[in-house]
Order: C-alpha cells, then sequence, then structure tokens
C-alpha cells in the first residue's frame, strides 16, 4: 500500500481571498468548481499538488493553516509572487533566507491569515 499525495481542505470566510493567493499569484489552476453555489468550493492543481478551497465562515474563524509547499526552483517562485502579488509576502519572512535545517524558505500570508512557506532543500 502507498500513499500519494495529502490533499489538504483549507477554509476561508470569502473564498476569493484563497483564490487570490493560490490562482492569482502562485498560479495554481482551478480543475473544479462550484464557486456560485451556496457553499462555495473548488479544486485547485498545480503540478502534483491538490488543494481543496472552502468557503465556511465557521471553519475558517476556527483555523488558521500553516502549509509547506516544496519547489526546486525557490527563487522562481519568489519572482512570481514579488511580481503577482507582492503584498501576500509575509512580513517575518518576505525573502529567501537559508535556514540552520538546510533549506531555503520564503512565505506568504494572506488578509485572513493563512500562511504558505515556499521550501527548497
Amino acid at each position: 500500500m502507498k500513499f500519494n499525495t495529502l490533499v489538504p481542505n483549507i477554509f476561508y470566510s470569502d473564498i476569493n481571498t484563497g483564490l487570490k493567493l493560490f490562482v492569482s499569484c502562485l498560479g495554481f489552476d482551478i480543475v473544479y468548481d462550484e464557486l456560485k453555489s451556496e457553499r462555495p468550493f473548488c479544486i485547485i492543481k498545480k503540478d502534483a499538488l491538490k488543494i481543496h478551497l472552502v468557503q465556511d465562515h465557521d471553519f475558517a474563524i476556527k483555523d488558521r493553516p500553516e502549509i509547506r509547499i516544496e519547489t526546486d526552483d525557490i527563487d522562481a517562485v519568489y519572482q512570481q509572487v514579488n511580481k503577482n502579488a507582492p503584498e501576500l509576502l509575509h512580513p517575518n519572512s518576505n525573502k529567501v533566507a537559508s535556514r540552520p535545517w538546510g533549506s531555503k524558505e520564503f512565505a506568504l500570508r494572506d488578509e485572513s491569515d493563512v500562511c504558505v512557506i515556499i521550501v527548497q532543500w
């Protein structure tokens, strides 16, 4: 038996906040959507990653996730973010920096406090 991918659900009070971070800024594609439904939902994908974005205010206020996305070209990702949405760069980690544990990292934070750390080992 083998597990292939972890697919998180990320909850937003306004799903457009998540779409700005993941689609407009990081270049994910919407592969399924119910954005016009009573409970907006979509599946986004980039390369081998998938994320479910769900609009649900009650869940959104209970948990603001911090997730890590590994890349093989952190400088290219940083340039893309800096071009598309520099306001999403986390104030405490807004430049690519080497970490003591051996990775290079920078972080994004959207207006709802979802944090995405971009990592290259």
